[in-house]
């Protein structure tokens, strides 16, 4: 008991010292004091949730290396690279490495000189390394992604299925199974396949209460994601999921004629390609990702404002793995997504054609796409569908951060049009799609129609009353209630099912959503809302600032330099010493020593500086960067505004006192007496202008230099 209490407070001195956090999060404790005593978990905890720090922190307390299994090359690296910034000795072996390398790292775990080991199941398996670790101490082994291990599960991978030989070959060592997404019969195959135990399961829920649901019916997708963008996250980070490659190409191509900085992602791209791609979705702020699923699954980007589907996702399990993505440093995100029919007839063609799917595998598939056709067409909290989709029941009735409980769904009695629509499906034959049956109930004149006869039913122009587009809220309804399904031959072809008899004979009331017309419209990104001063933008910009320039120097992502939510406590609490500083949340030991005195002299600065309402918005800007350390070149870069237009702002500065003319050219005292010679001579031989001063120098200073010094010789006539 006496040990296990020194772990315990071991463990928080982890926490505080190394990764800056005063106290545990919802499980996380007790998953790690249950692994300290040797005993298996599986941990079902949502993103963002803090899902690595239950693996990291044992074997810092405990000594030995913490083998981390995950099939995720790119989340490996980028989990090394910050462990690295916290002072952590962690190491990667994956097959992007050369023999060299990946040599020498062995030599390290041999020495016992590394802490966490991040390995691929595929590496770990092999003969090798197994002989290494059985001559080392292993803390435990933490299986990422642990759904990868059921064949039932959406991302389910040959090589997990042979982890199951761990707890064989390692009997004495802790396996720790971790899994964002998994629903009950998959929770259950991780139990048995890994050998964990069904009492030692720590369920920390789903819920992600940051990320704000919204599903809307395409009407103009690419419109309609535009405005989105524009309204709410203007310079945010973000992901956007296109089910073709052509689609992805076409989007990214559209927002960057927008201005709007957006990358492709999807397999048919060159592998650098992608991966520049990814780097600087990684390491800029303000990039948006256009991808199909081939992107997300290891990208540990804390601070992604939104994830956006242009097309339905094939199951529940997939779009909340998708939407997760979205606010993982625990700020306000959006899942934000347009759907239509096609999307349902392409998925559900491409599970009826798959050949690689036995005929139980497409059926477990298209069960899943109705229960995410369900939560689409849901007129009731979307968040509680969600969560009970994943045997978590919830009691309160709403949410109020997802669309239908911020704007409750209008129904109406749709007994009668229902009738009429599935009527028109089987006096047709069962053999047409959506437009098809539509042209029909409004009594289109057509070649087609007229030729198989159609414009002789009962149902020929019965549904004129109605517009097109409610025709096809109607179908995609009756769809997502099973009332009729998609022809599984690929023809897309509407087919009545047996649940459609008592709405046919008006034994069933058939309530149904009203089509949403209003866009609707929502608070964006907290920094951009009119709820905050200027003054709190430009400290909240400065520190970013600093963030990025440091992040550049070393060219790792800004976000393992400090997470947003740090900053943001940096903005709001302004910290004014180490202590103050050491305080906030993510702020370890090492993060204070290599960082604290860079940020603290930013806020010093901000807090000592005027407000000068008289100067625009994008002077403040520059100069704030300045103020902040930055140069005159990394702050072009950074703003993407040329040098002479960071002079110019920095100019005004000089007039108003912001900053000292010393501090902003590079240039000697006495070469500033020059310039000031030639101003003055320039000044009583009537040629004032920038280009009649270059011109007396001989070029030998730029224009941005002369006008700061010109600024400060106006300041001292001033004084």
């Amino acid at each position: 008991m006496t040990e296990n209490n020194n772990h315990l407070e071991k463990a928080r001195l982890v926490l505080e010292t190394v990764f800056g956090y005063d106290s545990f999060r919802g499980h996380q404790e007790a998953i790690i004091a249950h692994t300290l005593k040797g005993k298996n978990s599986l941990v079902l905890m949502p993103t963002g949730g803090g899902k690595s720090l239950c693996y990291q922190i044992p074997p810092l307390v405990d000594g030995g290396v913490g083998v981390v299994v995950s099939p995720l090359i790119a989340l490996m690296q980028d989990q090394v690279t910050a462990l690295h910034q916290a002072g952590v000795k962690a190491e990667t072996l994956n097959s992007t490495q050369t023999a060299v390398v990946s040599q020498s790292i062995e030599a390290s775990l041999q020495r016992n000189e590394l802490q966490l080991l991040y390995i691929t199941p595929e590496r770990l398996l092999s003969a090798g390394l197994l002989t290494i670790l059985k001559t080392i101490k292993v803390t435990l082994f933490a299986v990422d992604e642990a759904h990868c291990v059921s064949q039932w599960g959406h991302d389910f991978r040959e090589s997990y299925l042979q982890l199951s030989m761990l707890a064989e070959y390692f009997p004495q060592v802790p396996i720790m199974a971790l899994t964002a997404t998994a629903d009950p019969r998959t929770q259950q195959e991780i139990i048995d396949r890994l050998s964990i135990g069904s009492e030692q399961v720590f369920k920390a829920g789903f819920d992600r209460p940051n990320i704000r649901y919204r599903i809307l019916q395409k009407q103009k997708p690419h419109d309609q994601l535009s405005a989105f963008i524009q309204q709410e996250h203007r310079g945010d980070s973000g992901i956007i999921y296109c089910l073709s490659r052509k689609k992805v190409e076409r989007t990214a191509s559209r927002l960057t004629s927008q201005g709007i900085a957006a990358l492709p992602y999807h397999a048919g791209m060159l592998p650098e390609e992608r991966q520049n791609n990814q780097l600087r979705f990684l390491r800029e702020e303000g990039v948006i990702m256009v991808a199909t699923i081939a992107f997300g699954m290891g990208i540990d980007k804390p601070n992604v404002r939104f994830v956006a589907h242009l097309d339905l996702p094939k199951s529940i399990e997939s779009y909340y793995q998708e939407t997760g993505r979205a606010g993982r440093d625990g700020l306000p995100a959006n899942a934000w997504m347009v759907y239509g029919l096609q999307d349902v007839v392409t998925l559900r063609q491409m599970v009826s054609q798959s050949l690689t799917l036995g005929d139980v595998q497409k059926q477990v598939e298209r069960h899943k796409l109705d229960a995410m056709l369900a939560l689409c067409e849901q007129i009731e909290c979307r968040r509680k569908v969600l969560l009970e989709y994943f045997g978590e029941p919830i009691e309160h009735q709403g949410c109020n951060n997802c669309d239908t409980c911020l704007e409750p769904v209008a129904t109406w009695d749709g007994t009668i049009a229902g009738q009429q629509a599935l009527s028109c499906v089987y006096r047709t034959g069962q053999r047409f799609g959506v437009e098809y049956l539509v042209d029909v109930l409004q009594g289109k004149v057509t070649e087609r129609i007229t030729r198989f006869g159609h414009n002789k039913l009962s149902v020929y122009g019965l549904g004129v009353d109605r517009t097109r587009s409610q025709w096809r809220s109607i179908y995609r309804q009756l769809l997502a209630r099973g009332l009729i399904t998609v022809d599984l031959e690929g023809h897309g072809s509407y087919q009545l099912t047996e649940r459609c008899r008592p709405v046919l004979r008006g034994e069933l009331t058939l309530v149904l959503r009203k089509e949403q017309r209003v866009p609707q419209a929502y608070v964006g990104n907290t920094f951009r809302s009119g709820s905050v001063g200027r003054r709190e933008k430009r400290l909240w910009e400065a520190l970013r600032a600093k963030r990025w320039e440091i992040a550049e120097s070393q060219k790792v992502p800004p976000y393992q330099i400090f997470h947003d939510a740090t900053l943001v406590q940096m903005k709001d609490r302004l910290p004014r010493s180490n202590e103050q500083f050491k305080a906030l949340s993510g702020v370890g030991d090492r993060k204070l020593a290599l960082y604290g005195d860079q940020f603290l002299a930013v806020i010093e600065r901000f807090v000592k500086s005027p407000d000068d309402k008289r100067m625009t918005e994008t002077v403040v800007t520059t100069l704030d960067f300045f103020t902040a350390g930055l140069t005159v070149e990394a702050i072009s870069q950074r703003r993407e505004i040329t040098l002479d237009t960071v002079y110019a702002h920095l100019a005004e500065g000089v007039i108003s006192g912001v900053v000292k003319l010393i501090e902003v050219v590079p240039v000697s005292e006495q070469e500033v007496m020059v310039i000031e010679h030639a101003i003055l001579e320039s000044s009583n031989e009537h040629n004032q202008t920038l280009r009649g001063v270059y011109d007396a120098l001989d070029g030998a200073y730029s224009y941005g230099v002369i006008r700061c010094v010109k600024a400060a010789l106006q300041r001292a006539l001033v004084d």
